[in-house]
């Protein structure tokens, strides 16, 4: 599946005939990324690829290491420049702007490398977050000195995420699990048209990754447009509603999740492809070619091979 159509009702007609369901296919997107290329010298890192993202839509952004995803990211926020493309929010292109008038606009990132400021508590990470019109200039913070609407905000996004208990602990005490929510909490506290998600899941473990997706599925249900990039495919797969699939930089594969995982270049792009299978058929080949030898019964033994078999496995992809 190389794209996908959209019609008039408000879905998408995969080439496989599969057809999804689309948030707000008939209107315009909120995000759209258009032939964005990213070269750093000689190295093509993003080539011309194209998505667009509908307000009210968890959106996975996939592919295996090195495919593109955070640099795509770092596209849309400006913290890298495309070489070629554009980016755009409703329409209106984010072109020259910086990072700090983009965030402004709507735009936020919760990064993967989790980063608070470990000196104040838990609240005031988020306080800071959420008082960010107040610095837009320095004499428009020196006016406004109390924190008290900022911290009632902060209060309000670590109870959404789930950690409220830690508002007044030190960040520097606390385990990933909840620097990982806390991270998600200084996004949300600037009140984005679209939050961005870099491997939220990263380094958790099995209860507490399906315990942070949850949390990430509640708050798109709430009206929060999300783009979620994610290895960790069983998760994407149960709260996503579409895929944007990239490898080498480029868009291999778009639209319903169980469609995309069951497209052969995307298989490839995850397994191997043939490959794979090859190599398996090839050592299941020269394991029948060994000669048997007889037992000391006198009957032949038939070589086994010397390890099972094991075969990498993609969420949605039909049992072999």
């Amino acid at each position: 599946m190389s794209g996908t159509a959209m019609n008039t009702t408000g879905t998408t007609a995969t080439a496989n005939g599969v057809i999804a369901a689309t948030p707000a296919a008939t209107s315009h997107p909120l995000l759209r990324v258009s032939n964005v290329t990213v070269r750093f010298g000689g190295l093509t890192a993003i080539d011309s690829v194209s998505f667009d993202v509908f307000a009210g839509e968890l959106l996975g952004l996939i592919g295996p290491n090195g495919a593109g995803k955070t640099t795509m990211l770092r596209s849309i926020t400006g913290v890298v420049r495309p070489t070629e493309g554009d980016v755009s929010l409703e329409g209106s292109s984010l072109s020259g702007l910086s990072i700090d008038r983009r965030v402004r606009l709507g735009l936020a990132l919760s990064q993967q490398l989790v980063k608070p400021l470990r000196n104040i508590s838990v609240i005031d990470n988020v306080a800071l977050a959420a008082g960010a019109a107040k610095t837009v200039s320095p004499l428009r913070a020196l006016l406004n000195r109390s924190q008290a609407v900022e911290r009632e905000q902060a209060m309000v996004m670590l109870e959404r995420v789930g950690i409220a208990r830690h508002a007044d602990e030190s960040p520097a005490i606390q385990p990933l699990g909840v620097l990982k929510r806390l991270e998600m909490a200084r996004a949300l506290a600037q009140s984005p048209r679209l939050l961005l998600l870099d491997e939220p899941l990263a380094g958790l473990n099995t209860k507490e990754a399906h315990s942070l997706a949850d949390t990430i599925a509640d708050i798109n249900a709430q009206g929060v447009t999300i783009v979620l990039i994610e290895h960790n495919l069983g998760e994407v797969m149960r709260i996503c509603k579409r895929l944007v699939v990239l490898d080498n930089g480029r868009r291999i594969a778009e639209g319903d999740p169980r469609a995309v995982m069951n497209d052969p270049a995307v298989r490839s792009a995850y397994l191997g492809g043939d490959t794979l299978a090859d190599g398996q058929a090839g050592g299941q080949a020269a394991a029948s070619s060994q000669p048997s030898r007889p037992s000391q019964s006198g009957q032949p033994i038939q070589p086994s091979p010397s390890a099972p078999a094991t075969t990498a496995t993609v969420p949605g992809a039909p049992d072999a």
